[in-house]
């Protein structure tokens, strides 16, 4: 039987000639920080005394086991293989040349069999490499002044709007050792079907054979079920019909069953290797069917069409070996609590581990992969092609087992780009990509993975004949409203899939003590300004602020909560608006989840993992069922199986608490449908005094028509209560958008709750953990609301 063994103890990483410990898997910035060579990057404005780090070369060594340089141990063939490289490298063992990378998303393996002595991986500056290519092949536009488009490598590294430019070099996935005799399975492709209630899974096998003549067989087992076959020559398959299967479904539709998979080789009686992996029975197509709206972009699962309550994912951590398998559970439990159905992994970043589609698959997230390209003109020359091509085939195949993954995506803007950012006339003739993503790539999923669908871009109206980005054809990227306009202007059209749109916002401010110590925080100190990554991110926080406040002058403590607020509100007013119009409108995701270090940016959770008022506010937005007010409309959002029915309870109000004007009315919403209630006209709220309040069901819709800035709030009183566990909060005036921003009251301190309104006598208790010592005035005093005037 094949034994593998892990191979990462014993490396040292080269610096300055003299030796320091290394840590595989991981990366020179995380060794060197480790032995005291660098500040931590996250900190103040170090990113920039580090920068040094990723313009040199690096060589990590290690001596080979003794057991594994006598040989192979009894067995034909020894391998070394490396799940991933980090990205230009030479390997070399007792001097003698294994190899050349140059492919971070790939892996790589090296028959040493027999070998012996002290193994050396030596990275090229990636910055050496992608300016070499770039100086080959010639000069590409991109969005940002760096070559990444010439490397094979996770483009975010070299920075992003959000991220900082920190150029990693090193072994960031698993090393090991692997002995075999005879013939070891080198690659499955399972497709996995279902029709009706039988399961089918048919396993296409390759295997690499150090016996060339000997006799091999497969088989295989799933769900009770198991079958045999033949190898004939380096492949073979099996196929596997499973009666009775439970379907596999999205979260909140299903549940989510798996079954086990296992495949073992054999010689005679003699088994040599085994494949095992999890899988999930569903069918799933992308519906893009012309109609009187346009060309639509509907996900239909298991024949149930879906509208995607979505989050783009970017890379957890700028060094991404350190993001562990209870970093990613922990994160996309913080995913599903919002609500959230689907997840995008964004192309400027990588092709998640296993880890990663591993938690989607036993949670019900849906999963999105972009291909890694973004931003930029991409050469289809060499020596780029082939490797395109190569890890396009080796990620598809390694990712086909997960039931959780249900679209292949080409690239992230570039079609755009081209027609939009002026690269066509730069370009000149020259290859940009196109032929990677209407070409290479649907022809790599169309052969290896045929059971999913794939799309060329995001966004992509489907066709050269319209605009990239046309809202009613296929996926639309909404960045003209936070790049130019008020949030307001969401409601302004419906596009068929919002793929990409969002409100910026700092971090948590436990987080901000964190990565500026010492820093008189302002909006535009300097590590505030440093931590902001976004072109002109600072004057447009501004500019929508203004839109709405007034605007705190010097009050740092009142401009980070109102930033808060206005990002919450930003995405509710698009979210609101496009659920309001399934079926139209099938999905949108907000970009983004997640941060990868501490910085102002549109991240529903913070770099240190600390939750934003958004995380909470996409909770409501993305319940099954939710309640919006627009001008003389409620809209009846019931994504739910069921029929939603019931009386709403309209209030007319002024802010003073008097009640003008107040109605039952009734709604009913079929499951998976949208209704639309008249608001009598005389329930309109009349003046900035005047709001509307619609319940049902313990839910609440609030609209105030005027901007906050002309409403004459009342000074907010209300009384504090603390216990163990909670902050109990009891409103005697108007509060509007109430904020307990626990990590005041500790660092690790966590709220279940974000932005809430309570009108006058209404109550609200906040559970709250990690906070030791309970006490009322610091509850009070880390507690924040709209005022008047502010």
């Amino acid at each position: 039987m094949l034994e593998a063994t892990p191979f990462t103890e014993g490396w040292i990483l080269r610096y300055e000639g003299e030796p320091l410990p290394a840590v595989v898997p991981g990366c020179v910035h995380t060794d060197l920080l480790a032995a005291g060579v660098i500040p931590d990057p996250f900190l103040g404005r170090n990113e920039t005394e580090v920068a040094w780090v990723g313009r040199r070369e690096w060589t990590y060594e290690a001596e080979l086991p003794g057991s594994a340089g006598a040989g192979a141990g009894g067995h034909d063939q020894l391998d070394l293989v490396f799940d991933g490289l980090d990205t230009a490298a030479e390997i070399r063992l007792d001097g003698r040349l294994l190899g050349s990378v140059r492919n971070m998303h790939r892996s790589y393996r090296f028959d040493i069999t027999g070998m012996s002595g002290r193994l050396s991986v030596r990275f090229a500056s990636a910055y050496t490499e992608a300016e070499a290519v770039r100086e080959r092949l010639g000069d590409r536009p991109n969005a940002y002044a760096e070559p990444f488009q010439f490397i094979r490598k996770m483009a975010c590294s070299f920075g992003w709007d959000w991220g900082p430019t920190l150029v990693t070099a090193g072994m960031w996935r698993p090393v090991r050792l692997e002995r075999w005799s005879t013939a070891r399975i080198a690659r499955v492709r399972p497709l996995v079907t279902v029709d009706g209630t039988t399961g089918r899974v048919e396993l296409l096998v390759d295997v690499e054979r150090a016996t060339v003549e000997a006799g091999l067989r497969l088989e295989a087992r799933v769900g009770g079920v198991s079958a045999v076959a033949e190898v004939e020559g380096s492949s073979g398959s099996v196929r596997l019909d499973v009666p009775g299967v439970e379907l596999w479904w999205p979260r909140g539709y299903g549940e989510q069953p798996l079954y086990e998979v296992e495949l073992t080789l054999y010689s005679g009686g003699d088994a040599l290797d085994v494949w095992r992996r999890r899988v999930g029975f569903r069918t799933v197509e992308l519906d893009r069917s012309a109609d009187e709206h346009g060309t639509g972009f509907t996900l239909v699962v298991n024949g149930e069409r879906l509208f995607a309550r979505g989050v783009n994912w970017i890379p957890d951590d700028v060094f991404p070996s350190r993001v562990t398998r209870e970093r990613y559970r922990e994160r996309l439990r913080q995913a599903a609590e919002a609500g959230v159905d689907l997840v995008r992994i964004w192309g400027g970043g990588i092709y998640e581990s296993e880890d990663f589609y591993d938690v989607c698959d036993a949670s019900g997230l849906l999963v999105w992969q972009d291909f890694p390209f973004a931003c930029a003109a991409y050469p289809e020359e060499q020596p780029l092609r082939g490797e395109v091509e190569a890890e396009a085939r080796e990620n598809v195949v390694r990712l086909m087992p997960h039931p959780s993954l249900v679209l292949w995506n080409g690239n992230n803007e570039n079609l755009w780009g081209f027609r939009d950012w002026g690269w066509e006339e730069r370009l000149a003739g020259e290859s940009w990509g196109e032929g990677y993503y209407l070409g290479l790539l649907p022809r790599v999923v169309a052969e290896l993975d045929p059971t999913r669908p794939y799309t060329a871009g995001s966004p992509w109206s489907g066709s050269w004949e319209r605009h990239p980005n046309d809202p009613a054809h296929g996926t639309h990227h909404s960045w003209g409203v936070w790049n130019r306009e008020d949030y307001a202007e969401y409601r302004a059209n419906v596009p068929r899939f919002v793929a990409e749109f969002g409100w910026q916002a700092p971090p948590a401010y436990a987080t901000l003590r964190r990565a500026l110590p010492g820093e008189v925080l302002a909006s535009d100190s300097p590590g505030m300004l440093h931590h902001q990554k976004a072109e002109d991110g600072n004057g447009k926080l501004e500019r929508g602020l203004a839109r709405h406040f007034t605007l705190p002058d010097g009050d740092f403590d009142r401009w980070h909560y109102l930033t808060q607020v206005n990002q919450a509100r930003a995405v509710a007013a698009g979210i609101e608006h496009w659920r309001s119009n399934w079926p139209v409108c099938a999905g949108t995701i907000v970009w983004q989840l997640n941060d990868c270090w501490p910085v102002t940016s549109w991240a529903a959770i913070d770099g240190d993992g600390r939750e934003k008022p958004l995380h909470h506010e996409l909770r409501r937005l993305y319940a099954d069922r939710l309640l919006t007010l627009r001008p003389r409309v409620l809209v009846v959002v019931n994504q739910a199986a069921g029929e939603w029915a019931g009386v709403v309870r309209l209030r007319r109000m002024s802010v003073d608490g008097v009640v003008a004007g107040e109605a039952g009315v009734e709604f009913a919403a079929e499951g998976r449908a949208v209704a639309r209630v008249d608001v009598p006209r005389e329930l309109e709220p009349v003046g900035p005094k005047e709001f509307l309040v619609a319940d049902a069901d313990g839910l609440r819709a609030v609209r105030f028509p005027s901007p906050d800035r002309e409403i004459p709030y009342p000074r907010p009183e209300f009384d504090v209560s603390v216990a163990q566990g909670s902050v109990t909060v009891t409103a005697h005036t108007l509060v509007r958008d109430l904020l307990l921003q626990a990590d005041r009251l500790a660092p690790d301190a966590r709220a279940d709750r974000g932005l809430v309104t309570l009108l006058p006598g209404e109550q609200v208790i906040i559970g709250v953990s990690g906070w030791r010592t309970p006490d009322p005035d610091a509850a009070r005093s880390a507690l924040y609301c709209l005022e008047p005037g502010r």
